[in-house]
């Protein structure tokens, strides 16, 4: 370490503290203020310490490197909302027909899977997520207590995540599968 790395080092040791809380005050993130210290830090490493060098070097090139932060914030914003934008003025893409195969092989299996279910569970489950009914609505037009029919829908619950679980295991299975064709084809080649 030269004598002027180790004086930059000794300075920014020094000035740390107020650099992070000065850049925190306009980034308005202390994780976002100590990564831009910290390349402050680096920056200045990478060129020669001259004499005329002052703490005011250090708080200065922090002070560029946020407004460079939050420049570069406000253009990836801008260009997220321009995306968003150009997103919602395209029309809606229409499944593909194994799209549409795959979905109502999915429906099938959970309405089956729903099937299983008791009959006053499967109705409790019914009116609250096709028909939108609250748990007390649904208690007194079934002649329930809230706490059976919140029984009921966990039952119901239960049984749609255990779905949901077959269906994401299902597709790692494919997506494992897929990937070994691939490469036992690109092996053979």
């Amino acid at each position: 370490m030269t004598k002027s790395t180790s004086a930059l080092l000794r300075m920014f040791q020094h000035e740390r503290q107020r650099l992070v809380k000065r850049i925190r005050q306009v980034v308005g993130s202390t994780s976002v203020a100590e990564d831009l210290v910290q390349d402050t830090f680096v920056k200045l490493w990478q060129r020669p310490l001259k004499e005329a060098d002052s703490p005011g070097l250090l708080h200065r090139t922090a002070h560029h490197l946020a407004l460079d932060y939050l420049r570069a914030q406000e253009v990836r914003q801008r260009h997220h909302l321009e995306e968003l934008d150009n997103a919602a003025n395209e029309p809606p893409q229409a499944p593909s027909p194994e799209q549409i195969s795959v979905t109502l092989q999915q429906w099938q299996t959970l309405t089956d899977q729903l099937d299983t279910l008791p009959e006053r569970a499967k109705q409790v489950f019914l009116l609250n997520r096709v028909e939108g009914e609250t748990y007390t609505a649904i208690a007194e037009r079934m002649g329930l207590s809230i706490s059976t029919v919140e029984k009921d829908m966990m039952r119901a619950m239960r049984l749609c995540r255990q779905w949901q679980q077959q269906y994401a295991d299902e597709e790692k299975r494919c997506l494992k599968r897929c990937t070994n064709n691939a490469t036992s084809h690109s092996d053979k080649r």
